[in-house]
């Protein structure tokens, strides 16, 4: 293999690898929670850790963390006494949530054919014998 073949390679490894990354944060099921909850604007720890249904606290802030470095929330930490801190998406996070919506759309007019396509595989495969099972 040349040489050029391979820095090619390299190159679109390189570029596919933070892709991948970034796609993981924001389509985990933690993030897209958390991006949702936080659409309606400012909300805090507390707030989050209720709307978010099975997410432990620790989840939580794991989460929050990456998104914030991942630069698509903001975390504002308010001079009180106990100190408030509340989480704002930025204007990127904004733009995704939009694309997010537009999923959501997509996944909920399409749930039933989904499901009678499921049905329909599940049916098919019940009644292929599987290798190494005789046959009815």
């Amino acid at each position: 293999m040349s040489r050029s073949h391979t820095h090619v390679s390299e190159e679109v490894t390189d570029q596919a690898c933070p892709l991948v990354e970034v796609i993981d944060h924001v389509a985990g099921k933690w993030s897209i929670s958390i991006l949702v909850a936080a659409a309606r604007g400012p909300i805090r720890f507390t707030e989050l850790e209720r709307s978010i249904e099975g997410i432990s606290r620790r989840m939580l802030t794991l989460n929050l963390r990456r998104l914030e470095r991942d630069g698509l929330l903001t975390r504002t930490v308010h001079p009180t006494v106990p100190p408030k801190v509340e989480y704002s998406l930025t204007a990127m996070a904004r733009e995704l949530y939009s694309y997010l919506t537009g999923l959501v759309e997509w996944a909920e007019r399409h749930r039933g054919a989904i499901a009678q396509a499921r049905t329909a595989y599940d049916s098919k495969a019940a009644a292929v014998p599987q290798a190494g099972q005789p046959h009815p």
